[in-house]
């Protein structure tokens, strides 16, 4: 009984690990889009000017 409760705390543990890899990632992509798409906008400003 008592390696069964270890397994799911273990388990449980590696799930929540998981889930906030997985949440950092989209947030980072996010970001990295986000910050593409402001690139993008800066690059079309200044040839415009030109």
């Amino acid at each position: 009984m008592g390696e069964s409760w270890m397994g799911i705390v273990v388990g449980t543990f590696v799930l929540l690990i998981a889930a906030i890899a997985v949440i950092g990632h989209y947030r980072r992509e996010y970001r990295r889009e986000k910050s593409l798409r402001n690139l993008d906008d800066w690059c079309r400003w200044t040839r415009s000017r030109h």
